[in-house]
Formats: C-alpha cells, sequence, structure tokens
C-alpha cells in the first residue's frame, strides 16, 4: 500500500507557512523573512518515504492586489485549493479571525481534509490558546485543530503523523529522489532575493526581480551569473550602495547559502539593471515564472 498527495499550505502573510514548509520538508525551499509578502511563487517540497511521498505547497500569502504581480501570486494561492488532498490552513496567536473572510469560506466549503495550524504557539499563553482553539472550532467546525510552532518544531511528527493517516492510497507523482519542483535557478534566484529582503528596506525588496542568466556546474565549481531587475534607476544606486557595499554584503552572504544548498563552491556575479514597471508587464511576469498555474 502507497500513499501520496499533495497537502497545501494556504494562510495570510506572515503566519509563518514557509518557516512550516522549510521545517516539514527539512530543507531551506522557501524564503523566510519578517517582511510579508515575500513569497511569491508556489513552491513544492517533496517529502518521501518506502510507501509514501508527500508534496507539499508554500504559497504567497494571501492579499488584495495592487499590481498584476500581485493578481499572479493570488491566483496561486487559488490554484492551491483546486489541487489539494489536504489543506493546511496556517494561522497564529495574533492574526485578526476575520481577516479575508471569503478564504475563510472557501476552506470550509472545501471538500478535502482540512488541518487548521494555530502556529507560533510559543509566543502566546496556554490560556489564550485555549480561547483561540475554542474560537477557530467555531468558525471551522469541520477542520482538526493542532498547535504548532514551526521555528521550534513543536507537535510536527504529530502533523506528520496525522497527514499520513490523511493522505489517498496511489502511486507517487514525482521520482523517489526529488526534492522540490523548482529549478536550480530557481532555487538561487530565490536565495539572492532573500537576502534583498533581510538587507534592504521599504519598498526596494518589493521592486526587485532576480533572474540567474547562467549555471554552469564545473568538477570542483557552479560559475552562476545573475541579474537584479529594479523599476527605477535610484534603485539601482540604492541596491549597488558607495562603492559596491550593499551588493557585495549581498553577493558575499547569499553565496554562503548557494554553496551550503549544493554542497560545492560557487562563483557568483551579481549585475543590476533596470527594467521599468515590470512588476505590471506580462510579457516580463511570464519571463519570471509567474502567470503559471
Amino acid at each position: 500500500m502507497h500513499k501520496s498527495g499533495y497537502v497545501n499550505i494556504i494562510g495570510n502573510p506572515n503566519v509563518g507557512k514557509s518557516t512550516l514548509m522549510n521545517a516539514l520538508v527539512g530543507e531551506k525551499l522557501s524564503i523566510i523573512t519578517s517582511k510579508a509578502q515575500t513569497t511569491r511563487h508556489r513552491i513544492m517540497g517533496i517529502v518521501n518515504g518506502e510507501d509514501f511521498q508527500i508534496i507539499y505547497s508554500d504559497t504567497p500569502g494571501i492579499l488584495k492586489p495592487n499590481y498584476k504581480l500581485q493578481e499572479s501570486m493570488l491566483k496561486s494561492v487559488n490554484n492551491a485549493f483546486i489541487d489539494a488532498d489536504i489543506i493546511l490552513y496556517v494561522t497564529d496567536p495574533v492574526e485578526k479571525y476575520d481577516k479575508n473572510q471569503e478564504y475563510i469560506d472557501k476552506v470550509k466549503k472545501s471538500n478535502v481534509p482540512v488541518l487548521l495550524l494555530i502556529n507560533k504557539i510559543d509566543l502566546t499563553s496556554e490560556e489564550n490558546l485555549i480561547k483561540l482553539v475554542e474560537t477557530w472550532h467555531e468558525i471551522l467546525p469541520k477542520a482538526e485543530i493542532l498547535p504548532v510552532s514551526a521555528l521550534e518544531k513543536v507537535n510536527l511528527s504529530l502533523l506528520f503523523d496525522k497527514i499520513i493517516s490523511l493522505l489517498p492510497e496511489v502511486p507517487e507523482y514525482y521520482p523517489k529522489d526529488s526534492l522540490t519542483d523548482k529549478t536550480e535557478r530557481f532555487i538561487v534566484s530565490e536565495i539572492i532575493r532573500e537576502k534583498i529582503f533581510m538587507y534592504y528596506q521599504k519598498e526596494i525588496p518589493y521592486s526587485v526581480e532576480v533572474d540567474v542568466e547562467s549555471f554552469k556546474e564545473e568538477r570542483d565549481i557552479i560559475r552562476i551569473l545573475t541579474n537584479v531587475y529594479v523599476m527605477r534607476e535610484s534603485q539601482k544606486g540604492i541596491i549597488i550602495g558607495h562603492k559596491g557595499s550593499s551588493l557585495k554584503k549581498v553577493g558575499t552572504e547569499a553565496r554562503k547559502d548557494i554553496e551550503a544548498f549544493f554542497d560545492k563552491k560557487v562563483y557568483l556575479e551579481i549585475y543590476v539593471k533596470v527594467m521599468k514597471d515590470w512588476r505590471d508587464k506580462e510579457n516580463q511576469l511570464k519571463r519570471f515564472g509567474y502567470n503559471k498555474s
């Protein structure tokens, strides 16, 4: 008997979906920062066992779109409702219950099992947690509620057992040695983008996209050439910094993470270019891998 299925992680921004995904997969596939809307793509992380395959899917936080990029992000959230075998709806102790009510209603109407995860329980009291469980039970009576801490890995083994019990009995969807559906170039671009979210303020991270122009793996080293695209000339100057200091910091920190991920020495080049209003241009969004199902 073999079990497989899509376990889709859905929720509002900043509730810890990416931290949860990475903890469940055991690899850092999704960007984690304290800023909202860090995740832009739907990213799959695959966990394999002899008689099971879990395909976790991290999605962007639910939002009201202001430009075409955000429309694409929301589309990937909606698609996650369609192909799910199990939904993990993630919330936390500080989130307002009625935030994006239409998505709560979507979860309520879902025909697949829903596990409601109250994440970040290490940041609240037992008394408050009991109230939260009661409140969410009223809001989503069919969902099974599980308090967890993705960061502290509390109750994740319990969650894993619950997922295994709910998976359909079908063969694997991906080869057993698969870790993700994303390419090596995608992983590199996300690592660089994470550093930009960490080291720059205000609108800068939200105006940036990273494109890997070349990825050449040699015997002892991987040589990577990347372009960081911004929307205005002034942003280019901020990304580069005084005498290139800011960009050098991003490059150094990104290279360390890329080397750790691929377990190989990396030579990384980063260039900064201006692409005006790329977030609202269909052709550029497609080039960067958006507007796909």
